[in-house]
C-alpha cells in the first residue's frame, strides 16, 4: 500500500513556473515507477510524465515536452514535476500516481493515486 500526497499547486500567470511534489509513504518508494496526470474540467484524465523505478528514464506527453521535467528523490520518497513556461491550457487538477509494472502512459496501469492539486494558469 502506498499513500501519495501532492502539493505545490496554485495560481500562476502564463509564462510562470511551479514545482509540484508528490510525497509517498507506506511502502518502498524506489520499487515504484511514478507518473503525473492531469484532468481539466470536462476532459478526460491525461498522461503528462513518468519516471521509471530503476534507471530514472523519463517519458513525456508531447504537449509538455521541453517545458515540464519529472524527477524523483528516492531518499526523500518524493517525486517532482517542474513546470516551466506555463500556459492557460495547462490549467487542471494534477495527480501523481505509482505503479509496479505496466504501460507508463495509461492510467489503468497505476495502482495508487494522490488526491490531486489544482494548477491554474491565468492569461
Amino acid at each position: 500500500q502506498v499513500l501519495l500526497v501532492e502539493s505545490g499547486g496554485g495560481l500562476v500567470q502564463a509564462g510562470g513556473s511551479l514545482r509540484l511534489s508528490c510525497a509517498a509513504s507506506g511502502s518502498i518508494f524506489s520499487s515504484y515507477a511514478m507518473g503525473w496526470f492531469r484532468q481539466a474540467p470536462g476532459k478526460e484524465r491525461e498522461f503528462i510524465a513518468a519516471i521509471s523505478r530503476s534507471d530514472g528514464s523519463t517519458y513525456y506527453a508531447d504537449s509538455v515536452k521541453g517545458r515540464f521535467t519529472i524527477s524523483r528523490d528516492n531518499a526523500k520518497n518524493t517525486a517532482y514535476l517542474q513546470m516551466n513556461s506555463l500556459k492557460p491550457e495547462d490549467t487542471a487538477v494534477y495527480y501523481c500516481a505509482a505503479q509496479k509494472w505496466g504501460n507508463y502512459y495509461q492510467s489503468q496501469w497505476y495502482h495508487y493515486w494522490g488526491q490531486g492539486t489544482q494548477v491554474t494558469v491565468s492569461s
